[in-house]
């Protein structure tokens, strides 16, 4: 396994050359960027960022010896679980730009929410179907890009348990639809490891990230630094050699305290995921 950071973990002054040198030099193999609104960040993708600009990305990554680890994006906010077939539309155009972006990028993965339309009052059971349906249609899309839509569990009550997100992505029946796992996502109100085992060899990709309960299951809790939480990273890394997992860890945590030069952060997260992967802790 290897060691990647998501973009938005980063200064959002960076530019794209400062933070590919920065993480380069903090030990990182690859970064995971990420497609958001206009102005999200100096390093942002969007909508409208063109193939000549992504060649250019890619060729600047490549210049400090960084990878592409996948891209993700800050934009469905429920528009696939969505009822309204425009609406799902919206989300499908937000998944297609992802495979655009990753082909030119050198990645063969995007990360994909499915999910809850809350504001358009879609019930649970109407966003499962709705997702499914709005995923299946672009079923040959996919597969002939060849790009991994890998399905992120995210805190908007959509995957709720292993055998739901494994069975959802069962359903859609596609080589290239698999599972994002979080590792983080799912300490407040179950274990992580088990959806590990559960969800096996469709894990393509994982997010990486500390969560320290405010006692047992489903008591609350808060996002912490990645060796200061409740999850026993020895067993999770042990479960994913398990599946056969061998991509990257791709950390997405924010500060938890003031530095006054966001290298040091970087530092310690490298130096984070290293521990992780020796299977200690500092």
């Amino acid at each position: 396994m290897k060691k990647s950071m998501n973009a938005w973990s980063a200064a959002a002054d960076e530019s794209f050359e400062e933070m590919f040198s920065h993480l380069s030099a903090c030990g990182f193999a690859a970064v995971e960027l990420n497609v958001d609104e206009p102005g999200h960040s100096a390093h942002s993708l969007t909508m409208e960022t063109s193939e000549a600009e992504l060649f250019k990305i890619r060729e600047t990554a490549a210049q400090f010896g960084l990878k592409i680890a996948s891209v993700s994006t800050s934009l469905y906010n429920g528009t696939l679980g969505a009822k309204d077939a425009a609406e799902r539309e919206k989300g499908k155009n937000i998944l297609r730009k992802q495979m655009i972006c990753a082909d030119a990028l050198g990645t063969d993965s995007v990360l994909c929410v499915p999910g809850l339309d809350v504001s358009g009052g879609a019930s649970l059971k109407e966003a499962f179907e709705a997702s499914y349906l709005a995923l299946s249609e672009m079923k040959q899309e996919i597969e002939d890009s060849q790009i991994y839509v890998c399905l992120e569990n995210v805190w908007n009550g959509f995957f709720t348990s292993p055998n739901d997100m494994a069975a959802f992505i069962d359903r859609l029946n596609s080589p290239y639809m698999k599972a994002y796992y979080d590792v983080g996502n799912t300490v407040a109100f179950s274990d992580t490891v088990s959806w590990i085992h559960i969800l096996g060899k469709r894990i393509q990709r994982i997010h990486v990230k500390g969560f320290k309960r405010n006692g047992g299951l489903n008591s609350g809790g808060d996002f912490v630094d990645l060796l200061s939480g409740d999850i026993n990273w020895p067993a999770v890394t042990e479960a994913l050699s398990a599946v056969g997992y061998d991509g990257y860890l791709t950390a997405e945590v924010s500060p938890t305290r003031e530095y006054s030069e966001m290298l040091t952060f970087y530092k310690e997260v490298s130096a984070q995921e290293d521990a992780i992967l020796k299977g200690a802790l500092l």
